[in-house]
């Protein structure tokens, strides 16, 4: 008997804000492809991650777990903990066929080759990003020189990497040829490609495509400033500019394009999925690891702050054979609902250590689609260098409050009355009863997030 288990295919983009897809609201960029899975699958609108940083944010997400319970909280970590299964791993235990192109990111990677952990993959071309920085290269650099081609001699000559050649492009084809081998079980992809990260290195046609006049920029006002400059002591990546300063439409544009890019070869994946006859029997993830603020309140990049272009993601979720199609939901959902969803779709045991709550009933039809959490939760623990950091966030339907611990401030929205977060209520009376509750909802949940350890034998 055949096993008819479903295959995945988990597109996890960089650094790629939710607010970048068409049939999801943005009316000035071009995303068929992607459009096409919203129009097939269930589109979770107010997903969230983890943390607004790479490294915790993935520890999580391919855990089920938070990153503080998981030991996975910074960027640049000599090592990943291991402290808890990768569904991967899991995955592969139990007869998929696990590979993946592009990054991973679940320890340091800067001046040497990522180490490699228990991860699952038997197919691994890793390529933390594009850029030749590693004296003994990978995978992609290794292929582009086979190409007969350079990276930093193509950005000196070009200013950006031809499509044919770009490591977007190359995750894709990985993808497409590992989809298309024979074999007799079931299969999972991590297409884990560097878009839309910075440095913007996509094609020039596709910046092209923009007027960038008539694009709206970032979000911004003057008094965004002072804002962030009463939170200087906190890491962020970059200070706060007023965007005319760094000509944001533009970067706006250049972020977009590489969205594009990124659309054109989902097309590409789900057309040999169509042309091997394996659509019907693949769950597609389309999803990131967090956002970047492109410019929003005068800020690029990432660090630790918990605005909604930082912290909320993009997740569509389509199986045809089994998922509701054209569904769109506001639920509040968290990215470590991926991995007990994958477990129950693939008819393994949920672990009582995986703190996210499978989607499943949603993506079926068997539940309300509009609720899943009451309250979505993100972390920040020294997760990026220089400034030592500590920050936690609770988000529920109306409200969001930022503790920034061991500071005498922090911020609380009303994301109703101020959707776009401009407005701190945190020093605002009216909403001294409103911060107290959030901030107590948030003390409890941390309690209960915690990894008490291992399984407990008597009662003493």
């Amino acid at each position: 008997m055949s096993d008819q288990r479903p295959n995945i295919l988990w597109l996890c983009t960089d650094q790629q804000r939710y607010d970048t897809i068409h049939a999801l609201n943005n009316d000035y960029i071009r995303t068929p492809n992607i459009d096409r899975l919203v129009a097939e699958g269930v589109a979770f609108s107010h997903a969230h991650c983890q943390s607004p940083i790479c490294t915790p944010s993935r520890a999580s997400f391919l855990t089920g777990m938070y990153p503080s319970t998981v030991h996975g909280c910074i960027n640049g970590n000599q090592i990943w903990a291991d402290a808890a299964p990768l569904v991967t791993r899991t995955l592969a235990n139990a007869g998929y066929d696990c590979g993946l192109a592009g990054k991973f990111h679940l320890s340091g990677a800067q001046g040497r080759i990522e180490p490699r952990v228990d991860d699952g993959y038997r197919v691994f071309d890793w390529s933390h990003h594009p850029a030749d920085d590693w004296p003994e290269r990978h995978a992609y650099i290794d292929w582009l020189k086979g190409e007969g081609h350079d990276y930093r001699q193509l950005m000196a000559e070009y200013g950006y990497i031809p499509k044919e050649l770009h490591q977007t492009t190359w995750c894709a084809e990985r993808a497409i040829g590992f989809m298309s081998q024979k074999r007799d079980g079931p299969w999972l992809f991590s297409f884990n490609c560097f878009d839309p990260h910075a440095p913007f290195d996509a094609p020039r046609e596709f910046v092209d495509r923009f007027d960038v006049d008539k694009l709206p920029g970032p979000l911004f006002r003057p008094s965004d400033i002072e804002a962030q400059q009463r939170l200087s002591a906190i890491n962020f990546q970059t200070q706060s500019t007023d965007p005319q300063e760094f000509n944001g439409k533009l970067y706006q544009a250049q972020y977009w394009a590489m969205v594009e890019l990124i659309d054109e070869n989902v097309g590409q994946m789900m057309t040999a999925l169509e042309a091997t006859g394996q659509r019907e029997n693949t769950i597609v993830i389309f999803t990131s690891d967090h956002g970047d603020m492109t410019g929003d309140h005068g800020l690029r990049l990432k660090g630790c702050r918990f605005y909604e272009a930082l912290v909320r993601v993009h997740l569509i979720i389509s199986w045809p054979e089994k998922f509701q199609s054209g569904l769109r939901t506001e639920a509040l959902v968290e990215l470590t609902d991926l991995v007990p969803t994958l477990l129950e779709a693939t008819d393994q045991t949920i672990s009582d250590r995986i703190q996210g709550r499978s989607l499943w009933p949603i993506l079926t039809g068997e539940k309300d689609p509009n609720y899943h959490h009451d309250f979505v939760r993100s972390e920040y623990y020294q997760a990026l260098p220089k400034t030592p950091s500590y920050a936690t966030m609770i988000r529920d339907r109306r409200y969001k409050l930022v503790n920034y611990h061991g500071h005498q401030f922090g911020e609380l929205f009303d994301l109703e009355r101020d959707p776009h977060e401009f407005d701190n209520c945190w020093d605002d009376p009216n909403y001294a009863d409103i911060r107290f509750h959030l901030m107590k909802q948030n003390f409890d949940a941390l309690a209960a997030a915690v990894d008490i350890g291992t399984p407990r034998l008597s009662g003493f």
